[in-house]
């Protein structure tokens, strides 16, 4: 394919003329012969200098020495400063001292931030102010963080005096006291070496924590105030952290007590549940029985013509033919079968306490009682209506249907309703 490249292109690819083969113009390190070896210092010795003509050794100042040297010639510079400007420092004829020296107050540790309205605004409470003068830097013109205040009666600055000490403005607390450089014999401000303060005399070890002012014994008790503070707080804490706990044992045993009511109720609705089905599943057996009786009861009759039957007296107090009182045939209630419920009846019974036995039993003999006066009148004046004034039957025919049919139900309880007088019998022992 490069074939058909023309020949400026083909001259691109062409390889270039090997690098012509150039004797080295010096031998390698390692191919010299050195002609004198490798040799001491001792032939050199004596072009050395006499130590007997040498100059004396000079001594080199150390880094420590030159910062003390420096801090000493700082000081003396400061003091020498401090005495020419204490020779010119007269405050009587400063002309920004103006005023009476006696109503001027002294406010220092100011906020940077903080303007001459707003410090008009905190000392004008004690009294009305006359003119506030705050120093600022020469070089800067920025704030020095002090100011002079003067009132217009002295009772004012002297309420200034004692109440705006310590005073929180603008997140800082102010230092407040009298102007002394006019008041006070021979004082002198700290840049000149006085003043009250001890705080910037040197290290941790020399200054003083509180400057001015201040009262130690004040910032004492301030801090036994603190501390006594912070002990009622912490015993506060105790006595709610005691109250929770004691709350909190107070709503477990709510709690618990809830639970075992609860449990309690729960019980008694189980007890109550089982009680109503017991009773209800007597008295649907009363009634199988009961309508299992009345179905032979019209067998019998049925298959007799009625005939086999006894009649009973005018009076109602015969017993019928077939048996003693209280049968009804030969599978009446004192039947073999009746028998065997009776006494599955009275093992039940007998796993119950007395206390309730005998509940049980009297209000079964009420309620049974009263539903037998009322099913027995109904059932004589049915009785009375139906053979138009002649005899009754053997007290089931003359009780009527209602009268029957209550007469069976009874027989689920302790014993058995007479037909004569509807009050409940007692059940013939087995």
């Amino acid at each position: 394919m490069t074939q058909f490249l023309p020949p400026n292109l083909l001259a691109l690819f062409a390889p270039r003329d090997p690098i012509p083969y150039l004797p080295p113009l010096e031998k390698l390190p390692h191919e010299k012969h050195h002609n004198q070896p490798y040799c001491g210092i001792a032939p050199y010795i004596r072009e050395f200098e006499d130590p007997r003509d040498a100059p004396p050794p000079t001594r080199a100042e150390t880094r420590e020495e030159r910062m003390e040297r420096k801090r000493r010639e700082k000081i003396e510079r400061r003091q020498q400063e401090v005495e020419t400007e204490l020779k010119m420092w007269d405050p009587h004829n400063d002309p920004n001292a103006q005023g009476d020296a006696f109503k001027t107050l002294f406010v220092a540790r100011v906020n940077y931030d903080t303007t001459e309205s707003k410090l008009r605004r905190e000392f004008e409470v004690y009294g009305p102010i006359k003119r506030i003068h705050m120093v600022y830097s020469k070089r800067s013109g920025k704030p020095r963080g002090y100011a002079f205040i003067e009132y217009e009666h002295e009772r004012d600055m002297h309420s200034a005096y004692k109440h705006a000490d310590g005073k929180k403005i603008d997140g800082r607390r102010v230092l407040v006291d009298v102007e002394r450089g006019r008041t006070v014999k021979g004082w002198r401000p700290r840049r000149l070496g006085g003043g009250l303060g001890g705080t910037r005399r040197g290290g941790a070890d020399v200054n003083i924590r509180h400057s001015g002012r201040d009262d130690t014994s004040r910032y004492d008790e301030r801090d036994r105030d603190r501390d006594r503070e912070r002990e009622r707080r912490e015993r506060s804490r105790e006595r709610d952290k005691e109250r929770e706990r004691r709350r909190s044992r107070s709503r477990d045993r709510r709690r618990r007590s809830r639970s075992r009511d609860k449990e309690e109720r729960r019980r008694s609705r189980e007890r109550s549940k089982d009680k109503d089905r017991d009773r209800k599943r007597r008295s649907s057996r009363s009634r199988e029985r009961a309508r299992r009786e009345r179905e032979r009861k019209e067998e019998l009759r049925g298959s007799g013509g009625g005939g086999d039957m006894a009649e009973p007296s005018e009076a109602g107090d015969a017993p019928p033919e077939d048996g003693p009182p209280g049968e009804l045939g030969p599978d009446g209630p004192d039947g073999p079968e009746e028998k065997g419920r009776d006494r599955d009846r009275e093992r039940r019974r007998s796993h119950r306490s007395d206390r309730e036995r005998r509940r049980d039993r009297d209000r079964e003999r009420d309620r049974e009682h009263k539903r037998g006066e009322r099913g027995g009148e109904r059932g004589r004046d049915e009785a009375r209506g139906g053979a138009g004034g002649g005899g009754q039957d053997n007290g089931l025919e003359g009780l009527g249907s209602d009268g029957r049919d209550m007469y069976m139900e009874s027989e689920g309880g302790d014993g058995y309703l007479a037909p004569e007088n509807g009050y409940l019998m007692e059940a013939a022992p087995e």
